[in-house]
């Protein structure tokens, strides 16, 4: 791993997410790329008549991020580990998940690092969080970080897993963390969507992606038939005490996004510990 975006709004949510990508930057040797989006002249007016730009007063505002970056990287640095940190900073101007897919793709990004505070009811049907939005669009792994997660300390995972082709790319990224926390990983089959006949074949399967990927020290755990999937993971990592939940993601958008929705976002809006969405195809 060689460079971790995280943007930030310098919010406490944000600055826990840093810290979480300062703790994978410290085990992986990759550099931080710190980005704010200045999200508000996204949505001003295009009509002429209104002087969006003269009321709004850039320099201060471009000051004041200056600012803020500064405190956030001294403060940060300070802390026992993180003194050698290697930090870049930028600001954007757009919408939040567009720029964050700009940036990472201009910079090669391996992970985006993101705070979430998730989003329910209404909110998370018709609008949905920004979190979601990155996962769906941006064009590597994407960590989305609870407020009150806690400290980044992997001992065990979650992998919930339809054991389809395209899933290897979960498996191959578990994989890779696996070198710098020996984690292990609970392989959890959902709902027989690969129809696969008896859990000694579930377990084949598993195994054989593991092997493939170099995913080691793994067990595979079946949830059977359930209508509700998002619950019965989350129910699954608290009982085995989860560190953090690893899915794949189609990045499903428009038309097949309403209709078919994303388990994985949903997962996202509504976990306690961190999710990393994986793209699978």
């Amino acid at each position: 791993m060689k460079k971790i975006l995280v943007p930030t709004d310098f919010s406490k949510n944000a600055k826990h997410a840093l810290r979480v990508a300062a703790t994978i930057a410290t085990k992986t040797g990759a550099r931080l790329g710190l980005m704010h989006t200045n999200t508000a002249l996204a949505y001003a007016p295009v009509l002429p008549e209104y002087n969006f730009i003269g009321s709004y007063d850039m320099k201060s505002y471009y000051d004041m991020v200056a600012d803020e970056f500064r405190h956030t990287k001294k403060s940060l640095v300070a802390e026992p580990g993180f003194e050698e940190l290697d930090i870049d900073t930028r600001i954007e101007e757009g919408l939040l998940y567009a720029s964050i897919r700009r940036v990472a793709e201009e910079d090669k990004a391996d992970l985006v690092v993101i705070g979430t505070k998730g989003a329910t009811g209404a909110a998370e049907f018709f609008v949905g969080s920004n979190t979601e939005k990155v996962i769906r669009t941006a064009p590597c792994p994407v960590l989305a970080v609870p407020e009150e997660s806690g400290d980044f300390d992997l001992k065990t995972v979650v992998l919930p897993s339809t054991l389809e082709k395209n899933q290897m790319p979960v498996f191959e990224q578990l994989a890779e963390w696996q070198r710098h926390w020996p984690f292990t990983v609970k392989v959890l089959y959902l709902n027989n969507p690969a129809m696969l006949r008896s859990e000694q074949e579930i377990e084949q399967v598993a195994g054989s992606f593991a092997q493939k990927a170099g995913l080691n020290n793994f067990s595979v755990h079946t949830l059977g038939s359930n209508f509700n999937e998002e619950a019965s993971i989350l129910q699954f990592a608290a009982r085995v005490g989860a560190d953090l939940i690893a899915m794949g993601t189609h990045q499903r958008r428009g038309l097949s996004h309403l209709l078919f929705g994303s388990l994985t976002e949903d997962t996202v809006n509504h976990s306690k510990i961190p999710v990393l969405s994986v793209a699978v195809r």
